[in-house]
């Protein structure tokens, strides 16, 4: 594993620990060159899922694509880093046990407006607003009021 504070080819693996209900293995790293410690994930490799969007076009999934959704819905929010890791892990175990090689994006886009709707009310609205495209005040206020029941 390549260093990646100075790229030196010789790094030890000082810990390793199940992590994320033990879907994955947590590795602490110490650097042979320039001492530093950092952390790998080692994760099993499972079937390409293609998602489908909303106009029909296939593409791989990408779990940036939730992260990035999640961090720009939070942004300011009182959300800590440790919990959106947590609802994204918990979206892709979801998405992945479905055992389906294509999903669409909206099943997708629905898993990440629950898990928002548990920790932050104003996390749920940013993200719902981008995702269900409201094109108008009235649809924003009507998932307003679905949301205030």
């Amino acid at each position: 594993m390549k260093c990646p504070f100075c790229s030196h080819e010789n790094t030890r693996v000082i810990d390793s620990r199940p992590a994320e209900e033990n879907n994955s293995i947590r590795r602490r790293r110490v650097c042979d060159e320039c001492g530093k410690r950092f952390t790998t994930y080692e994760k099993v490799e499972t079937i390409p899922l293609i998602v489908i969007k909303k106009d029909n076009n296939r593409e791989a999934y990408d779990r940036k694509k939730i992260e990035g959704g999640m961090i720009r819905a939070c942004h300011k929010r009182p959300v800590p880093v440790e919990d959106i890791v947590r609802l994204v892990d918990e979206v892709e175990t979801e998405v992945f046990s479905m055992e389906d090689k294509e999903i669409p994006s909206t099943l997708i886009g629905e898993l990440v407006m629950s898990k928002l709707k548990g920790i932050d009310d104003v996390a749920y609205v940013r993200f719902a607003s981008v995702y269900k495209d409201f094109k108008d005040i009235n649809t924003f206020m009507d998932e307003l009021k679905k949301f205030l029941r």
